[in-house]
């Protein structure tokens, strides 16, 4: 028998555990000062990004057929709904700053959150540079000038995402609300721009020789999924949310839901706009369609509306990156210096790792690179947080679950074997996404012995 609708359910979460807290402010320790509204706009922004931008075209360009290449994107929005009916669970259960590692580390020991952690880590940090680079492609098409600095500038811009996060967790919080909801308003008044104003594209003749293939879906669904990348990013701040239990379920779905609707109607505009030919061969399809409406000025319309939306994902990515590495700090998993919280709330020396890290990556200028690797890795750590939500079901029963997953174990039986499936077809189908796998789990080894060696070390004496 299924439990009772999802959506009555979340209004009748129970906020008590957390209300006594929602004040609590102390001096150099993490603020509880966000709500509903930021992870919303987390959950909108980390997702919303560089990915529907290109992807569309990428995607049509491994399935040159219309009709599929629109069930893979809805798939996808499915996807990530029921990765979220796994992750509400866990992470009401578990409501630590940091994320999924937390969970991992609860079911699996310290290899497993380290593995997470150190996984999640890299890529939203990667991320954050990739982003950046991207926002400075899109401002030299406006700015042609700037074309032979596109590293430098890509740089500068992650380092004026770091700045504005590192005042303090609530210059993070505004600048993350108005970003998120400036690109998901203009990026509707373009869809809205290309129905209403557009023409409908000739019928284009079938593609000689371009049939589809297995391995062309499996690259297209890589590329789509990582699109849908951060979809979980509303969970990673739940030690600074003012009532976990009850606002990140609802960031959660509501979140995927609005950029589920957008992703769907943007695909759908763009199709209805461009021949399939010309939209599979296309980096930024929809400058093209725009472009059919507005003339040549729309290009430097949308490389702006570009630039809001990328910037507005680099700042959420950053915000990740830094919870996650201030978690694992925190749990003795790296060196307690990185533990430090300043005045604002800021994890203020994880911001700076890992802001180290997002400017030197963006120096060398590389964006392709990494949005398939991130797909791969995105699954990754979904396949083990599936395996964990089992785990913790029969090892520790009695664990508090304001949110109870829906139609378990049916549902999260069917994400765990989808995850874990698509996992081992994208590394088949992608050898850099193998490497950089088998890369990223063999570092946790001597990873796990140092900070294990480190907890026993910090470990007070016993009584």
């Amino acid at each position: 028998m299924l439990r009772k609708p999802i959506v009555a359910r979340l209004e009748g979460l129970s906020t008590a555990t957390t209300a006594k807290h929602a004040n609590v402010t102390p001096r150099g320790q993490l603020l509880r000062v966000l709500g509903l509204g930021f992870g919303f706009a987390v959950g909108v922004g980390g997702v919303i990004g560089g990915g529907i931008l290109r992807t569309p075209g990428s995607a049509l360009n491994h399935v040159p057929l219309a009709w599929l290449v629109i069930v893979l994107w809805a798939f996808a929005s499915v996807h990530a709904l029921l990765g979220a009916n796994i992750v509400a669970e866990v992470m009401t259960s578990l409501p630590k700053s940091g994320g999924l590692f937390n969970v991992a580390g609860q079911a699996f020991g310290s290899f497993g959150a380290l593995l997470v952690g150190w996984t999640d880590w890299l890529v939203n940090a990667a991320s954050v540079a990739a982003l950046a680079i991207a926002a400075a492609e899109f401002l030299a098409i406006i700015f042609p000038g700037v074309l032979p600095y596109i590293p430098e500038l890509g740089a500068t811009i992650a380092l004026i995402v770091i700045a504005v996060n590192w005042f303090g967790v609530r210059e993070g919080k505004i600048a993350q609300i108005v970003t998120s909801a400036a690109k998901g308003a203009l990026l509707i008044a373009m869809i809205m721009l290309i129905f209403l104003f557009g023409h409908a594209a000739p019928a284009a003749p079938k593609l000689a020789g371009r049939g589809v293939t297995l391995i062309g879906v499996v690259v297209a669904y890589q590329l789509i999924i990582a699109a849908y990348g951060g979809w979980a990013s509303p969970a990673y701040f739940a030690e600074e949310d003012m009532s976990p239990a009850r606002n990140i379920p609802k960031a959660l779905f509501f979140s995927i839901l609005a950029v589920s609707a957008i992703y769907l109607t943007m695909n759908a505009a763009l199709l209805y706009a461009l021949p399939i030919d010309t939209m599979r061969t296309a980096n930024l399809p929809v400058s093209l369609a725009v472009a059919t409406v507005l003339g040549r000025s729309g290009l430097a319309i949308v490389s702006a509306i570009a630039v809001v939306t990328v910037i507005g994902c680099a700042n959420a990515s950053m915000m990740l990156a830094t919870r996650i590495l201030h978690g694992l700090a925190r749990d003795g998993y790296m060196p307690r210096q990185v533990r430090h919280v300043n005045n604002g709330g800021t994890p203020d020396t994880a911001l700076a790792v890992s802001g180290a890290l997002a400017v030197v990556l963006a120096l060398s200028g590389r964006f392709e690179t990494v949005f398939l690797i991130t797909g791969a890795l995105v699954v990754f750590v979904n396949a083990l947080i599936d395996a964990a939500f089992f785990k913790l079901r029969w090892s520790e029963p009695s664990l508090p679950r304001p949110y109870h997953a829906v139609a378990y174990p049916w549902l999260p039986a069917l994400v765990l074997l989808l995850d874990s499936a698509l996992v081992i077809a994208f590394l088949s189908a992608d050898l850099r996404s193998a490497i950089f796998m088998v890369s990223a789990v063999a570092l946790c080894v001597p990873l796990t012995f140092v900070a294990n060696h480190r907890r026993a070390r910090e470990a007070p004496a016993p009584v």
